[in-house]
């Protein structure tokens, strides 16, 4: 499994925090994260996961 390396990262201007990412494949993807503890995660590996507060939901890639 390639290794992601955090290609960028910063805060807006509600201080809610974000990185992106790519893997040794060129695949990107970006984690960013709430002050209210929300996040939303889109990996390299096609997978998302998020979270809106209360509710924790996931989607794995199809498998080829």
């Amino acid at each position: 499994m390639p290794k992601d390396t955090i290609t960028g990262r910063g805060t807006n201007s509600q201080g809610n925090s974000y990185d992106t990412r790519s893997d040794s494949s060129g695949n990107t993807g970006y984690h960013y994260s709430n002050t209210n503890g929300s996040y939303y995660y889109s990996n390299t590996n096609g997978s998302t996961y998020y979270n809106s507060g209360g509710c924790h939901r996931s989607r794995l890639p199809p498998r080829v």
